[in-house]
Order: structure tokens, then C-alpha cells, then sequence
């Protein structure tokens, strides 16, 4: 399942993650002139995976909490079905053939707390200041990263034990972060790289692998 994650991060990273945080990227990259961008944005992903980390280990004790009080069976394998049903339309919605709105278009709020938190960090020429950097980005609003702590919440839902859920539902999330590296590494490597022409393509896998995710959870409840 963890390879699952990172194999769908990692498609992902190459279509929606150039889209939307290859611009911040190419930002990070210019900003250090001429120094080495391996330190910076290695703590810069540092950073984001922590973010993804912990906040997967939260969904991952909801969904344990979920499982310790649906005592009743038919209750537990009714949410257990819901969740992994809410992964495969949420896939869907990935690809564009379920229009959900603005979860899954690049977007931002300039005034928002991330947007004000970003530039007065950004403005700080030191290079530590991108693991925090990192920690903020981690909470951009992006429809992947919902679509993968649903699932971490569904994998918290294989334990009744809170701290075994946490981890579970951080192996997702971290695995998930982990595979959108690549991409996002070649953009910054490659600033005056044009968008890839495949990209949409390759994102399109990344949706299908999650509705393949869902469907796998669909069926655990059924048979549960």
C-alpha cells in the first residue's frame, strides 16, 4: 500500500504538482542565485513532508476512533464502504470527468495566512528558513493531498490501537509526499524548463491509481 502512495505521489508530482507548486519552486530556486539549491530544498521538503506526515497521523487516529466506536458492525462496515466510495469519486474528480469545483484547480488566497506567512519567510535570506517554509506549504489547499488523507484516515481504520493508526496514516501521507520529490526536484533544477507536454497524462495515472485505492477499500468493507 505504501508503494501504492508513493507510486501515485510521484505521477501526481508530475502533473498537478508542476502545475501548482512549480511555481513556488522555481521561486525557491531563483532566490538562492548562485548557491547550491540541494540544502535549501532539501529542507524545504523536509519541511512538507513533516506537515504531510503529521497531519496523516491525525486522520489516521479519526479513522481509529471511527473504528473503537462503531461498535455496531453494520455501522462500522457502512463508513468503511463510504470512505473508500469518497476515495474513488474524489479519483474521478482528479481526472475532471466528476467536476468538483476549485478542489483540484490551482489556486490560492493572496491574503490568506499561508500567502502572508509565505512572503514574510521568503523575505528571509537564510537557509534554514526552508524547512519552516516547507512546514507552511504542507498545508496549501490541494485536492490530492485531501484525496490521500481520506485515505489515511481509512488506513487508520485497520486498528483499533490510536498510536498503530498514527503510523499508518503518516506512512501514507509520508510515502504519498516522497513520491512528489522528483518532479518537483527536476523543476527546480530546471527553472527555465517549459511545462511538460505529457503532464496531464501522467496526472490522469495518478487518478486512476486512486479509484483503484478506493475500490480496494470498498472491498475490504464489504468483506468485512
Amino acid at each position: 500500500m505504501l508503494l501504492v502512495f508513493f507510486t501515485t505521489g510521484f505521477t501526481v508530482g508530475f502533473g498537478h504538482c508542476i502545475g501548482m507548486c512549480g511555481p513556488i519552486v522555481v521561486s525557491l530556486s531563483l532566490s538562492l542565485e548562485d548557491r547550491s539549491i540541494f540544502l535549501p530544498h532539501f529542507l524545504y521538503h523536509s519541511g512538507r513532508i513533516v506537515t504531510y506526515g503529521l497531519l496523516g497521523g491525525l486522520m489516521g487516529v479519526t479513522g481509529s476512533f471511527v473504528q473503537i466506536t462503531a461498535r455496531i458492525a453494520v455501522i462500522q462496515k457502512t463508513v468503511m464502504i463510504l470512505a473508500g466510495l469518497l476515495i474513488v469519486v474524489m479519483g474521478f474528480a482528479m481526472t475532471g470527468w466528476i467536476p468538483l469545483g476549485r478542489i483540484f484547480k490551482d489556486h490560492s488566497n493572496p491574503g490568506g495566512f499561508i500567502n502572508q506567512s509565505f512572503r514574510r519567510l521568503f523575505n528571509i535570506h537564510a537557509t534554514p528558513v526552508y524547512f519552516p517554509l516547507g512546514l507552511l506549504l504542507g498545508l496549501l489547499p490541494c485536492g490530492p493531498v485531501y484525496t490521500a488523507l481520506i485515505a489515511a484516515a481509512r488506513a487508520g481504520m485497520n486498528t483499533q490501537e490510536p498510536i498503530r493508526a498514527a503510523f499508518s496514516g503518516m506512512g501514507v501521507m509520508v510515502s504519498f509526499g516522497m513520491g512528489t520529490i522528483p518532479a518537483l526536484l527536476l523543476v527546480a533544477r530546471l527553472t527555465s524548463m517549459g511545462w511538460l507536454k505529457n503532464r496531464e497524462i501522467i496526472y490522469k495515472i495518478g487518478s486512476v491509481l486512486m479509484v483503484a485505492v478506493g475500490l480496494y477499500f470498498v472491498a475490504q468493507g464489504i468483506r468485512y
